[in-house]
């Protein structure tokens, strides 16, 4: 089932790219949580996506903004890749159980066994405001995140 706008975003703890459990809800109170799952680290569009976070989203560096990426990956890809692209910002690994957090947010893909491009900003209080889920082959438009955080 599919997490909607207005419904409490699913909790949950995973490792970061340097092996740093994350748990959502500790950013509660504190920050509000632009969550990004992505199909997989390396990929041409996905590179693209974080590039572009990386480059032309300030926001990530607001205090009150926490910017976490999710994909199935490894977290020895997931630092091979952050090392390698300089990210700044977690990358955080839903390898086991497999797409377990993507399924909690109703975006793994089964079939293929990967996250589609799904993004949720979730407020302080840990409430789903804004979502967009985008085929696999189809990149996001930064800009529309940013909109959606300026409306918080």
């Amino acid at each position: 089932m599919a997490v909607e706008v207005g419904q409490q975003a699913p909790d949950f703890e995973l490792k970061d790219q340097h092996g740093t459990p994350v748990r959502l809800s500790g950013y509660r109170g504190k920050k509000n949580v632009v969550l990004v799952f992505y199909p997989l680290a390396f990929s041409g569009v996905c590179s693209g996506e974080l590039a572009a976070m990386r480059d032309e989203f300030p926001e990530a560096a607001r205090d009150d903004v926490e910017l976490l990426t999710v994909s199935v990956d490894s977290g020895y890809a997931l630092r091979a890749w952050s090392d390698a692209e300089q990210f700044g910002f977690s990358l955080l690994s839903d390898f086991w159980p497999h797409g377990g957090v993507a399924r909690s947010y109703g975006i793994f893909d089964e079939k293929l066994g990967i996250a589609t491009r799904g993004t949720f900003i979730i407020d302080k209080d840990g409430v789903v405001r804004w979502k967009i889920v985008n085929s696999i082959p189809q990149a996001r438009d930064i800009a529309d995140y940013q909109k959606a955080l300026a409306s918080l």
